[in-house]
């Protein structure tokens, strides 16, 4: 018979830290945590017990929780998630609320302001814009149909209304004859370099959304100067990208005919984000 506590005991033992062991279990009991401790003498079935070691054995592998649980808060949204997309991050949500500032600043005297996420992922970014500023007419392009998939699934049950399209960065608008000239456009897209040790803790985690040629700032060069041809005359750009690559982002912009060239800093200090004002 395997308890509560001895299951516990056995995951910490395989190196699962202690509250990824308990909210896994509570995953596979539908129990809160404070239930696991006034139950530890609980015993688990059989199938219990055998779902939980199957995610206590990934996890300790370094599969990200997220996948285990198949969900991440992003915003205040719970967003499905799956392998087919990077598990969303606090520090995109310092692109969120820079975008959601604009919208709500310089942007506030448009009627219906147009917002395009480009590489949306699950849809965190899009959807998040679209619950906290419901005017805004949203769309979102994505390369990956997998993704995609995860991204319409996470609209569907959320109930926002995001437009999406199929696509590679600008590509994605190609096939779409309605898709408006945007007043914001922003994106988080690959910035890791191929050679970047740090890679080496993401194995798990789709590596088309993670790498880019060029010191991993070819998407976003690619992005800002196919920009023209999409965003409106006095729009803006944002993009997250790796915390020592604010200059080199700036200096893109700039080259790609944007002013008001400005980066921000994450949860933790670190240059997150940069964008600007397309000139015109």
């Amino acid at each position: 018979m395997i308890t509560v506590d001895a299951a516990l005991r056995d995951a910490r033992s395989r190196g699962v830290e202690r509250l990824d062991a308990h909210l896994l279990l509570s995953h596979v009991l539908g129990q809160s945590r404070a239930w696991l401790l006034a139950h530890g003498g609980d015993a688990l079935s059989s199938d219990q017990a055998a779902a939980f070691d199957g995610l206590v054995a990934r996890r300790a592998a370094g599969e990200p929780f997220a996948y285990l649980v198949g969900e991440r808060e992003f915003h205040g949204l719970t967003l499905a998630v799956s392998d087919a997309v990077l598990v969303p991050r606090p520090d995109t949500e310092t692109l969120v609320d820079w975008a959601l500032e604009l919208l709500r600043g310089k942007l506030r005297d448009v009627d219906a302001p147009t917002v395009l996420d480009l590489g949306t992922g699950s849809g965190a970014i899009a959807l998040a814009l679209k619950n906290a500023a419901p005017r805004a007419r949203v769309w979102a392009g994505e390369r990956s149909g997998g993704a995609l998939a995860v991204a319409r699934e996470n609209a569907q049950r959320l109930s926002l209304d995001v437009h999406f399209a199929h696509g590679d960065w600008w590509d994605a608008l190609a096939g779409e004859p309605e898709a408006p000239a945007f007043d914001l456009v922003v994106s988080n897209p690959p910035y890791i370099a191929a050679d970047d040790p740090h890679l080496a803790a993401l194995t798990h985690e789709p590596l088309s959304a993670l790498v880019a040629g060029d010191e991993g700032l070819a998407d976003i060069r690619r992005i800002a100067q196919g920009a023209s041809g999409r965003l409106r005359a006095g729009g803006w750009l944002l993009f997250e990208h790796g915390w020592e690559q604010g200059a080199a982002v700036q200096a893109i912009l700039q080259r790609s005919g944007f002013g008001e060239v400005s980066t921000r800093v994450d949860i933790e200090g670190r240059a997150r984000c940069t964008g600007g004002r397309l000139v015109g």
